[in-house]
Parts: C-alpha cells; structure tokens; sequence
C-alpha cells in the first residue's frame, strides 16, 4: 500500500484521450480515496524524478497516460521510496492493462480506496538505453510502433499509409536473430518479443508473413493485435542477444514506443527500482 505522504498526479495533456473534466473526476476520485494531489503535473513540462519526489516526502506518485508518459515518468522513478500507481490513458496502455486488466482508471482508484491494492517490485528488461516493463520488440515489425502514433491521432489515412509502409518493411527486412540463446529460424524474424517474467524473459519470434498479414484486411488493424498472430515460441532465458542479418540498426518497440539500437544487442532480467501498486489478489 502507499505510504503516508502527499500525493502527485501526472498526466499528459497532449494525450488524444485527455480531457479536463476526466482529469478533475479522477482528482475528485483520487481525494475521496484518501489521496488528493498535492500537485497536479501536465508531463509535457516535465516530469519528477526520484531525487525530488524523495525530497517532498511523497507517498504516492499517480501517473495517468499511454505507454510512453507511464514509461518515461517511471523510469525517472526508479530509487522512489514510496509508490506508483499507473493508470491507464493511451492507445494500447500495456502495462497498465497487464497490471489492472480491462479496468479503467476510476475503477482502479477505487481499488485504492477499498484497500485493495499492494505494492511490489516488477521485473523488468534491461539493455543499452532500454527500459522495458511491459514488451520489447527487437526487429524490423517495430515500425508498428509507428502506426500506434496514427491511431493515438486518430488519423486514419496515416494509419493506412503507415500500416502498408510497416507491412512492406516487415516483409522484406532486415530480419533479426535469436544469437544468444541460440534459437528458431535460420532465416530470422520481423518482431522477436521479449516479456519480463519472474522465471525469465518470455521469447516468442514473430515472422514476416504474420506481421505482413497484420494490415491486409486495411482498416482492420484498427481493431488487431499482431501479439495474437501466428509466431514461435522460444523458451525463457535470464540474458539475451539479439543481431541483425544483414549488420543494420535494430528498429525497437520498447513498452510500445519506438526507438532503434545498435546491429547486435543484449537485453537482461531485472528487477525495476521502484514499487508499483497493483490489485492485492493478483486479479
């Protein structure tokens, strides 16, 4: 549970979900749980880190927003000595709904006022310049990422122009292999997918003809998920090494967000600095 000092609420304005009434209902919500913010904060003039939230005493960091807000804020959290509480308020909002599942943010706050959350410490997935709580994607798929920003536009003739663009470099690559542990296809994948686990990192190797097959049905890939599709699961393992075929600059989607490294790349287990609140029966 959250500690006894005040309460920061951040949010992104610029989220095509926001809205300032929605905002005053979760404050209003947040307050009749025992927790009214102390200090509202629009993520778009910056976020705390940890160093200052530590130094105002809080108890309870509240971050509402999309994958990329929740990530970046949190990542500047790690070393806080009380709680995040992420809420969902983006496109696709990974880790929240793999924290809280379908719940939307009121929901969830309302599990706060009836004691019904606990803290933990979430594994998470590490390497040069990454970090993922929920999913990494490593490979030329990741240029899906790209059609998430038309989506949270609601821009639908970029989606479609977007969609077709990451189909076709899907398709034709460079494709990315599994080097360490060494497994799957020789030929390589459009997406491998790494999820942090307590017992190791989940692979599973996403290929072309899946992530292609994504966008053929054209405004479908408004409602589809390429996780649902067809791919090869690859076991479980603590430290990873991911490298291109071809030498070329793995494109990333890291919790969702795009980003690209280096032609080879390590990625390791570990657990993430901070705790995070979520429902104190696992459900």
């Amino acid at each position: 549970m959250a500690g006894t000092g005040d309460t920061w609420l951040i949010y992104n304005g610029a989220s095509g979900s926001h809205d300032d009434a929605g905002l005053q209902q979760l404050a209003a919500a947040l307050s009749d749980a025992g927790h009214a913010p102390a200090k509202v904060i629009d993520c778009k003039n910056g976020t705390p880190g940890a160093q200052e939230v530590n130094a105002a005493g809080l108890g309870l960091v509240v971050v509402h927003g999309g994958d990329g807000t929740i990530s970046r804020t949190l990542a500047g959290l790690e070393g806080f000595g009380g709680a995040v509480l992420p809420l969902p308020g983006g496109t696709f909002n990974l880790l929240a709904r793999e924290i809280f599942g379908e719940r939307d943010p009121l929901e969830i706050v309302a599990l706060l006022r009836d004691g019904r959350l606990s803290a933990s410490r979430r594994m998470c997935i590490r390497g040069e310049g990454v970090l993922a709580l929920a999913e990494l994607l490593a490979g030329p798929g990741a240029k899906w990422a790209d059609v998430r920003e038309g989506l949270r536009d609601s821009n639908l003739g970029e989606v479609i122009a977007k969609g077709w663009d990451a189909a076709a470099t899907s398709a034709v690559g460079p494709m990315v292999e599994l080097a360490e542990p060494q497994a799957g296809r020789a030929e390589g994948y459009a997406g491998i997918r790494f999820c942090p686990r307590a017992a190791g990192m989940t692979i599973d190797g996403y290929g072309a003809e899946g992530l292609g097959d994504y966008v053929q049905q054209g405004i479908a890939i408004l409602k589809r998920d390429f996780r649902e599709g067809p791919h090869d699961e690859l076991g479980q393992a603590p430290t990873v090494v991911c490298r291109s075929l071809e030498g070329e600059p793995i494109p990333l989607m890291v919790d969702g967000e795009r980003s690209e490294g280096k032609p080879e790349l390590t990625f390791s287990l570990d657990t993430f600095d901070c705790d995070l609140l979520g429902p104190a029966d696992g459900r």
